[in-house]
């Protein structure tokens, strides 16, 4: 099915603005638990269905972070990730471009070298606090 034929969903809409509201990207199970309470008949496939959707037309954000389940993110403006290796939380890093990354890396690359996808990873504020 093409994406722009794509029938309107109120579930659907309903996850990207939980999602455009959140900054501590949560999992589909998370989503999930949120979602129930809107409403209480939707499934975790459903979940899984429109998040799937949303990615594919470049509305939210899969983060793919390690051994966890993915976190999804509703701000695709182009940003850079920090996971906390004690909690795995995933959050946003205030920095500035490092796009010229693109061009070292296509140094010695006969490719032509389009983005990349950065995570750093270390021990939050929070966990920092604990120990």
């Amino acid at each position: 099915m093409l994406l722009s034929a794509l029938k309107y969903s109120r579930q659907r809409e309903s996850i990207k603005e939980f999602l455009a509201n959140r900054y501590d990207h949560p999992t589909a199970d998370m989503i999930y638990a949120n979602m129930r309470a809107l409403y209480p008949n939707i499934s975790l496939g459903t979940v899984y269905r429109n998040l799937s959707l949303l990615v594919d037309m470049g509305e939210v954000l899969k983060l793919s972070v390690g051994d966890g389940p993915d976190r999804f993110d509703g701000n695709t403006d182009p940003h850079y990730h920090f996971i906390c290796t004690e909690c795995q939380n995933v959050l946003d890093l205030k920095m500035e471009s490092i796009d010229h990354i693109n061009v070292i890396a296509g140094q010695n690359f006969d490719g032509e070298i389009k983005g990349h996808m950065t995570y750093f990873y270390g021990v939050c504020g929070d966990c920092t606090k604990k120990s």
